[in-house]
């Protein structure tokens, strides 16, 4: 018989990424929503149930007989007050009805711990895993930082910048460092999570295989494009008055924009990173070719206003031989730190 799953945030970036490979791996997927019929219409092949995290009660038949879960869910999206507070109650009350329900174990995605005072948005996502791993089911808690793939909003955001600026005024937070992860490699850590060795609660960094500036992301996401865009530092540029900026050049929703730059005031470096040879996992892939899978597929899907912004931009940003591109990094990440 195979071994049930619970997939909370189903609707959402990773979640609906992730059941693919849950199925794949032969696993038995219900995905919980709040809006099942409307779920139902846009992914009728997926067995969907009702529940919402705000209310234990109602997640009772949908956690019977699972022996995993993942927790995926994150309030920013809500933009409403309180929702840091509310996403830490979310937490208590799903581990708990976790373990009323049998559950085994619980897996979570986080993000990695800055090296200097958290944002808002980097301290909920830091409190909720505490959280799980204080319930009474043992719980995995993963931390990425920026995700490179389709439906990540810190793609968006770098991705958009590189395509439709020939130069581009970088404030200092740019310099912070980042280990840029592949979605298709965060959902292979996640998979793992289901089968790991899990006798207690534990949290893992889940690290992409190189510590890049923001400065060397954009650089190198533009090379990719063959591209070779000016870049001006201005450091008094406050990330606040940058998110309203980046609002104008990208896709980003501005709220979403604003809670995730102010998350960049420090290096968001892992401190635990051996988790892929832990799980028995290859090494990540480098940003190039993280960064090639995710223009791929998003082929075919800009508006127009967006294709012909990006056209502007080729047409008067320097070209880059692609010899010139930097070479991928194909060893796998040491015990040592390198979003």
């Amino acid at each position: 018989m195979s071994q049930r799953v619970l997939l909370t945030g189903a609707t959402g970036f990773i979640g609906r990424n992730l059941y693919g490979p849950l199925m794949e791996a032969g696993l038995e997927v219900r995905c919980l929503t709040r809006k099942p019929a409307e779920a139902r219409g846009l992914w009728p092949d997926r067995r969907w149930v009702g529940g919402d995290i705000g209310e234990p009660a109602s997640l009772t038949s949908a956690l019977a007989g699972c022996e995993t879960a993942y927790y995926l869910v994150h309030g920013m999206g809500s933009h409403g007050p309180g929702w840091a507070e509310a996403e830490l109650r979310w937490a208590g009350n799903f581990a708990r009805a976790a373990g009323s329900a049998g559950v085994r174990r619980i897996v979570y995605l986080g993000g990695v711990a800055p090296q200097g005072t958290p944002s808002e948005h980097l301290l909920s996502r830091l409190k909720t895993g505490e959280a799980l791993r204080a319930g009474p089911v043992p719980t995995l808690e993963l931390r990425a930082g920026m995700i490179i793939g389709v439906g990540s909003a810190s793609w968006t955001i770098v991705r958009d910048l590189a395509a439709r600026l020939p130069a581009m005024v970088l404030p200092g937070w740019l310099s912070y460092r980042n280990e840029p992860v592949a979605l298709e490699d965060v959902l292979a850590a996640l998979l793992a999570g289901a089968h790991i060795g899990l006798p207690e609660s534990t949290w893992w960094d889940i690290p992409g295989p190189e510590a890049l500036s923001g400065r060397e992301i954009l650089l190198r996401l533009a090379a990719v494009m063959g591209r070779k865009p000016l870049l001006l530092k201005i450091p008094l540029i406050t990330p606040r008055l940058s998110s309203h900026w980046i609002r104008l050049v990208t896709r980003a929703e501005y709220a979403v924009a604003r809670e995730l730059v102010e998350g960049l005031t420090s290096d968001l470096l892992a401190t635990r990173p051996g988790y892929w040879e832990a799980a028995g996992l290859p090494p990540p892939v480098g940003l190039e070719e993280a960064a090639r899978r995710a223009i791929a597929g998003e082929a075919g899907t800009l508006s127009r206003a967006g294709s012909v912004a990006e056209t502007l931009a080729g047409w008067l940003t320097p070209r880059k031989h692609p010899a010139q591109r930097p070479a991928q990094r194909k060893d796998p990440p040491g015990e040592a730190p390198c979003l």
